[in-house]
Parts: structure tokens; C-alpha cells; sequence
């Protein structure tokens, strides 16, 4: 801002005496011109120094309440000050200021008349004097700036110089220790190969993350098979992170008979501890693999950041994990007295199969009293759950309500197809409930269940259903018909979409197993018929689709009806359409937008959706958005797309 006008009150002066003169001069001429502009003349010079005075006025009145709030008797005691102060009026207008201001401040220039807010770039004094202070910088020299008001209306800014404070912080934090633990995902995959070909991975693997260390002087130790350590400074983090983690893509160009090497990075900053940042990093490690791999998951004060995660999970052969699970499930199970199995809202075939399947070896093999927690209104396996009501004796299905009464402190809750508490049928009864066993295949989110006696969880499975085959082939399975049977097989077909996507050896293996326990495919593919209400809406969400960047993205006004599920086998249809890599579609849900997405897995769904603060799996994911309107949802859509896209291409 420009100074005051009292700042020319020299050259006003200057200009009085000039037409003193030149009034003088015209008194030869003509009397009444000397008289008017001697008049103009005197007063302009009277009120040239009344203003003066005024402001001299405004000056000591200003200056002394200042000096008699901090010391008491004068303002010569503000010049005694070793850091720069300025004293400002009511209108931000400098009116003071000490020696040590016109020297690290200005410059040796005298600022009076200038406005404070000039000399506290990117803050006003207003927010200053009635906040905590503020950090501000001139001429690379930085301050932190503290200002009190004077009680006449202006205030007193007092300017701390830390510059080496503060770069000494930032020494320290850019050399604080960060912990990058590393796995080889699918180093299993190579084994099935020759000798040689298995070692020539190995050691290519082993040289880029040896690479990695080096760049970056890292400290490196390989702590056993297919584990290593590596201890960063925080500063050079700050680097790989700007560079998307390149490692992760040089990994994947090592492959041998078709099998593609990736690694997993579990990385902690800001520990002042090498064991605190240890121990986090190994929680990193695990929420990157329990997303499937290839990724790097950066932890920070519980935040978590991921990078990565393009290729698909990889599928683990070994089935001494889930028989560990079993048992312990069996365990958890003998210690309680009532079990109540659980999914997700807006409960889908997958979540319903699997909850049934549990639930007949629940009640018949361990004898314990067990039901499904259910809202039949919103689920879309209504046709699965009317079969079962129709074939078995006995209700087996509750509402939430109806749980709740029943819940005793050695109640046990199996949580099936997820593992995120905001999506459940009923949050209200997993806390009541103490003792909790998750059973998910979904990519780990950061706001998991935490305090399972049992985290069954497994990315590379294509379903819960999957899932359950297993467990329940290592428990008592004689009770299992084939009403189950047919239960699960339609979790397991709706998940591959009839065993195309996330189709694995053990998949086939679970169709085969429930095949021996009576399911039909005939009965199942019955179970995934619709109206033709629903059918007519799929069609016309299809039809108004558009392509974006080879991804299908289309909207639905409609609020009545089974939208829900129209939108589901849109997704579903749309893939089908050339060109399309990945599919949306947008639609209301009451005060709410729904966004449901599908992919064959060449676009990760799943980290599109988390940007909108929703997740799922890499082929198949959703995210609810509040307080928004359908295009406003859309925008934000394709902005996470276009970041998705980005990321997916530097990694």
C-alpha cells in the first residue's frame, strides 16, 4: 500500500512558499488577484500544519499507549528492543518503529507511512494480533512475528528472528530415519521354474533394490528370504515420492515364464526412533500386502499413502494358511455360546453364499445357535435368500433389531465379504459385540477391523465365498447340502463374473468341491435373473453411457425401483463395449450419489474409488458421496480418473 498523504506534507510547504511568491509578484499587477491568492495561500499552509499537528498528535498518542502497556513512563524504552518492533495505527499505517526494524526489516529505509500488512506477506495484522503468531520471511531471513494490540486501535508487531532455529529443525527432521521394509510377493511363482531360472529372478530382483539403496545412500540388510531392510533420511523420501517410487517399476520388468516379479514396500516417517519406525513399517508392510502387492505404502503419524498397485494379486497356491484359520476359527467358535454371521449393506450374492455356508456348519457341526443378520429390503440376493427360506426348515435370517436382544459377552460375530465397519448391515451390533472373526478378500483399507480374534484375509481369493469353501473343507463340512452348496457356487460365479476375472487354481478348485456337494449351475444362473423393470434401466443406463480415456462412465436420475442392482449389471455390461478398460455408473441413493465401478484389471478401480472415499477390489469397487449434487459427483469422478490414469502410468 502506498504511504499517507502527510508523507507530502514537505513538498505542500515547498509548494506554500512558492505561491507566497508568486503572490507577491502579482500584487504589481493586480490587487485583487495578489488578495485572492494570498488568501489560498495562507490556507493552504494552515491547513498543511494543522494536519501536521494532528498527526504529530496521533503519533505520541499512539506510541505513548504502547510504551505505558509494556514499560510504564516513555517510548524511548521500545528503542532499547534487540529485534526489530513497529508500531501501527488503526489503520495498519506504520507510525513507529525501532533501528533494528529499518535494518533487517527495510533495509536501512525509513518505513513510516507504510502499512504493516506490506511487511507480512501472506498474513494481515488483523489475523496476527488476534491469533498464535506467524511465521513469515524477507530477504531469506525468516521471523516469527507476534503482534498485541496498543488500545488506541493499532497494534505493536514484535519480529523474532529464528532463521537458524528453523533451519536446524529442518536439518534435523530432512535426517530423521526412515524405515523401508521390502518383500518379494510372488518369489513362490518362481520356484516352479529351473534352478537357474529362479536364481537369475532372485538376483535381479536383490541388484534393484540394492540400486534403490544405493541412489539414495541408504543403509541396506536383507533380513532372510525374500525380506529386506533399508534405512533412508526422511529428506530423500520426500524425492522418491515426487518420482512415484520408480523401483516398483523396474521390478516389474524381470519375468520368467510368464510370471511377473513385484515387490511390496512398507515405508515409516517421521519416528524419531529406528525401532518405532521398524515396528510401523512392518504395519505399512502388511497393509500393502494386504492389498494385493506391488506397492509401496508410506505411513506418516497414522496416515497412510500408497503408490502403486497396478498388477493384479498374486494367487497363493498353499492352503496351510487357511488351514491355521480354521482352526482358530474352531476355537474362537468352542468358547462361544451364540455365533450370528454378518456382511456388508446392500448385501450381494457373495456376501449372502458365504453367511450361509458358515451358518449350516455353525449350527450343525459346532451345535451352536446361529443366525444371519440380514436387511432383506436392501439386499440384492433376494432371490438367493427366498430360495434358501423356501428349501430349509427353520428361520435363518435376522434383522438387526432382532440380533441385538439376543447378544451375550461370549457372543461371537463372523464379519464376511468385508472388513471396513462403516459398511456393515449394523455398526450398532458389531460394537455391542466383544468377540469378532473378519472373513474378506477385498484390498486391506486403512480404516480395517482392528480388533478381530481372527483376520481371515485374502486379496488373491476371488470371493468370500472362495473363502469359505476352504475353511469350512478343513472343519466338519457332513452337514453342508446342496442348498449351500448352490449358495456359495453364486457368490463364487457373481465375483468372476462366471469365472473370468480373479479366476485361480483355487477357485476351480472351490467350484469343484461345492459341485460334490450337490450345487447346480442351473439353479444358480436362475439366481442371477432380474425383472424386466430392472432390466429395461440397465439398458438404458448402457445406452447413455460415454467414453473417457477408455473408461465407460454413465449416470441414472432414477430413485425408485431396484436402481441399485441396474447400476451393478450396467457396470457388468458395459465392460463388454470395445474400448472400455473400466466402468462407472452414477446414481442417488436418497441424499446421497453411489458410484459403482467394474474392470477387467488393467485400470485398479479401487484406488479410484479411495480417492472418493470409498474402495472395494481392484476389478470391482464403489464410494458414496454426501451433500453433493450428480454433476458435481461426476466432476470429481473423472478427476480421480485423470490422477488414477497419471499415477498409474509414472509407476
Amino acid at each position: 500500500m502506498k504511504r499517507k498523504k502527510w508523507t507530502l506534507t514537505p513538498w505542500f510547504i515547498i509548494f506554500g512558499v512558492v505561491m507566497l511568491l508568486m503572490s507577491t509578484f502579482m500584487s504589481a499587477y493586480s490587487m485583487p488577484l495578489f488578495y485572492a491568492e494570498l488568501g489560498i495561500t495562507v490556507l493552504t499552509v494552515a491547513a498543511v500544519i494543522v494536519l501536521s499537528l494532528r498527526f504529530r498528535s496521533y503519533i505520541r498518542s499512539t506510541v505513548r499507549g504502547t510504551a505505558e502497556r509494556i514499560y510504564g513512563f516513555d517510548s524511548e524504552f521500545l528503542e532499547q528492543y534487540k529485534y526489530p518492533v513497529a508500531v501501527s495505527g488503526e489503520k495498519g499505517d506504520i507510525v513507529w518503529c525501532n533501528a533494528r526494524f529499518r535494518k533487517n526489516i527495510c533495509g536501512g529505509r525509513s518505513p513510516e507511512g507504510d502499512n504493516i500488512n506490506a511487511y507480512l506477506p501472506g498474513f494481515s495484522i488483523v489475523d496476527i494480533t488476534n491469533g498464535e503468531g506467524a511465521d513469515i520471511a524477507i530477504d531469506g531471513k525468516e521471523f516469527t512475528v507476534y503482534a498485541v494490540s496498543n488500545g488506541e486501535g493499532g497494534s505493536v508487531c514484535h519480529f523474532i528472528d529464528n532463521t537458524d532455529y528453523k533451519q536446524t529443525a529442518r536439518e534435523y527432521h530432512a535426517n530423521m530415519p526412515a524405515v523401508a521394509l521390502i518383500s518379494f510377493d510372488n518369489a513362490e511363482d518362481f520356484f516352479t521354474d529351473s534352478d537357474e531360472s529362479y536364481s537369475n529372478v532372485h538376483i535381479s530382483v536383490e541388484a534393484n533394490i540394492q540400486g534403490w539403496a544405493m541412489d539414495y545412500n541408504g543403509l541396506y540388510k536383507q533380513l532372510g528370504n525374500n525380506r529386506y531392510m533399508i534405512i533412508f533420511r526422511d529428506a530423500d523420501v520426500e524425492k522418491m515420492i515426487a518420482q512415484k517410487f520408480p523401483v516398483l517399476k523396474n521390478v516389474r520388468t524381470i519375468s520368467a515364464n510368464r510370471h511377473i516379479a513385484t515387490i511390496s514396500v512398507g515405508l515409516c516417517r517421521g519416528c524419531k526412533l529406528v525401532k518405532e519406525s521398524e515396528m510401523n513399517a512392518r504395519k505399512a508392510l502388511e497393509m500393502a500386502l494386504g492389498r494385493g502387492g506391488d506397492q509401496v505404502a508410506v505411513i506418516r503419524d497414522g496416515n497412510y499413502e500408497f503408490f502403486g498397485g497396478t498388477a493384479a494379486a498374486a494367487e497363493k497356491v498353499s492352503k496351510v494358511r487357511m488351514r491355521v484359520i480354521a482352526n482358530a476359527i474352531s476355537r474362537a467358535v468352542n468358547d462361544s455360546d451364540k455365533v450370528y454371521i454378518m456382511g456388508h449393506r446392500f448385501s450381494d450374492l457373495d456376501c449372502v453364499g458365504a453367511a450361509i455356508g458358515m451358518q449350516c456348519i455353525m449350527e450343525n457341526s459346532f451345535k451352536r445357535y446361529c443366525k444371519i443378520v440380514i436387511n432383506r429390503e436392501t439386499s440384492m440376493a433376494r432371490q438367493l435368500i427366498k430360495y434358501t427360506e423356501e428349501r430349509q426348515s427353520g428361520d435363518i435370517f435376522v434383522t438387526a433389531e432382532e440380533a441385538l436382544r439376543g447378544v451375550t459377552s461370549k457372543t461371537l460375530l463372523i464379519i464376511v465379504d468385508t472388513h471396513l465397519k462403516n459398511s456393515l448391515e449394523s455398526p450398532e451390533f458389531y460394537e455391542k459385540c466383544k468377540r469378532v472373526v473378519v472373513i474378506d478378500h477385498h484390498r486391506r483399507a486403512v480404516n480395517y477391523i482392528n480388533n478381530a480374534l481372527v483376520f481371515c484375509h485374502e486379496p488373491s481369493a476371488s470371493s468370500a465365498s472362495e473363502m469359505c469353501c476352504e475353511i469350512i473343507s478343513y472343519l466338519d463340512d457332513k452337514p453342508l447340502g446342496y442348498i449351500q452348496a448352490d449358495a456359495m457356487l453364486s457368490g463364487i460365479m457373481l465375483d468372476t463374473k462366471n469365472f473370468v476375472l480373479k479366476t485361480g487354481v483355487r477357485t476351480f478348485e472351490a467350484a469343484a468341491y461345492l459341485r460334490r456337494k450337490g450345487a447346480n449351475t442351473l439353479t444358480v444362473k436362475e439366481m442371477f435373473s432380474g425383472s424386466i423393470e430392472t432390466y429395461r434401466e440397465k439398458v438404458d443406463i448402457v445406452c447413455r453411457s460415454h467414453i473417457y480415456k477408455g473408461c465407460a462412465i454413465s449416470t441414472s436420475d432414477r430413485t425408485s425401483g431396484d436402481v441399485r442392482l441396474a447400476a451393478a449389471q450396467a457396470a457388468d455390461e458395459m465392460l463388454t463395449l470395445s474400448g472400455v478398460a473400466a466402468s462407472f455408473v452414477i446414481f442417488p441413493d436418497g441424499e446421497r450419489i453411489n458410484i459403482s465401478a467394474r474392470s477387467y484389471g488393467r485400470i485398479n478401480v479401487q484406488v479410484i474409488m479411495e480417492q472418493l472415499g470409498g474402495g472395494g477390489h481392484q476389478t470391482m469397487a464403489a464410494t458414496q458421496l454426501s451433500d453433493i449434487k450428480m454433476t458435481e459427483a461426476l466432476n470429481r469422478l473423472v478427476a480421480a480418473i485423470d490422477a488414477a490414469l497419471a499415477d498409474s502410468e509414472s509407476t
